[in-house]
């Protein structure tokens, strides 16, 4: 039988894993709600306690950063994948689910 893991203990999981890709490049896919999706590569700069921030290039050669909360990942309202293999660095079996 498997034992839950309790949604804090996820989110400590999360921020782990991240502060250990600190520097990696990763694609990002946000959900902003209204339908929108934004979905942006870029590398991770800071994995802090509460939210991680991705740097991703702009156009014309300009840099943005974009902040990301932890709790995000965990409902999905963000996803995280591998840029180079295209596969999602964290699945907690939300999807197809109506939260």
């Amino acid at each position: 039988m498997e034992v839950e893991v309790p949604p804090a203990n996820r989110v400590d999981q999360i921020r782990e894993e991240l502060v250990s890709l600190r520097g990696r490049h990763l694609r990002v896919r946000a959900n902003m709600g209204r339908s929108r999706v934004v979905e942006r590569t870029g590398t991770l700069v800071g994995a802090y306690p509460t939210l991680f921030v991705v740097e991703v290039e702009e156009r014309r050669g300009r840099k943005a950063r974009q902040s990301y909360q932890y709790v995000d990942v965990l409902t999905g309202a963000v996803e995280i994948y591998d840029p180079d293999t295209g596969e999602r660095l964290f699945d907690f079996g939300f999807e197809g689910q109506q939260l």
